[in-house]
């Protein structure tokens, strides 16, 4: 059997290569190549978790499968396809696919594949952190509504912004060094940031609640209201000014 590391990546990157395969033969208008992808990538990982982790349930974006959760007990995290707008969007490569294991509210096994940049990051095999200085942080936002308190924290602490797409690329683009910081306060499932989470703490990242308290997965409710993302030496100053920020709220 192989170990839970390895199968992450290896199903992470089976899913991508289909998600590949169906964009770029497909016709479809962008919903409906959204759709299909979903539904291609959701039904490879259940099937294939089904046959190597049979005593294990999935929790995917598009419902669970196998036996039955119990929350605080392994159970694999899926997003078959994070960013599905950025998916059909041709030359767009921020998109992904999630698969973690989580065990006792922790993941402890994930992969994420970024399938149209070839690249697949895995808990087994964290990549090294990078060692130059920060001068001015770049913070990832959404390409389309940057939040107004990242704004605001950016302009305190002096760094710039840089769109992207999903939540996966983002957060795997803090792990790569192409943005050093990845902050998110309007709530997501578990299933859009358990993989990439897991993979950046192996990276030894920083991540947390905006509040600076653990990332908690695999609970009864999977809604998770924020996290943050970054490398160790910007933690001290984004939780200092995000905390001033919930302080001035309440």
């Amino acid at each position: 059997m192989s170990d839970d590391h390895e199968l992450a990546a290896r199903l992470a990157r089976r899913a991508g290569e289909r998600l590949v395969e169906l964009r770029g033969g497909s016709a479809a208008e962008p919903r409906a190549l959204g759709d299909a992808g979903d539904a291609a990538a959701h039904q490879l990982l259940v099937e294939a978790l089904a046959q190597e982790r049979p005593a294990d349930p999935v929790l995917s974006e598009h419902g669970v499968a196998g036996p039955e959760r119990v929350p605080g007990e392994r159970v694999w995290v899926v997003d078959p396809l994070d960013g599905t707008r950025e998916f059909t969007e041709p030359g767009r490569a921020d998109w992904a696919v999630h698969v973690a294991l989580a065990e006792r509210h922790e993941v402890i096994a994930s992969a994420v594949a970024l399938p149209a940049q070839g690249i697949v990051l895995h808990t087994g095999e964290p990549p090294k952190q990078p060692t130059r200085a920060i001068e001015r942080p770049r913070i990832a936002v959404s390409r389309s509504r940057p939040p107004e308190f990242v704004t605001a924290i950016a302009a305190e602490i002096g760094a710039d912004l840089v769109p992207m797409g999903s939540a996966g690329a983002k957060i795997t683009a803090v792990v790569l060094g192409e943005v050093d910081a990845y902050l998110h306060g309007g709530g997501q499932y578990e299933w859009d940031s358990a993989a990439p989470v897991g993979v950046a703490r192996a990276a030894g990242l920083h991540t947390s609640r905006l509040d600076g308290t653990e990332l908690v997965y695999d609970r009864p409710d999977p809604w998770l209201p924020d996290l943050l993302v970054c490398r160790r030496e910007l933690a001290v100053d984004l939780l200092a000014a995000l905390s001033d920020r919930i302080e001035g709220s309440r």
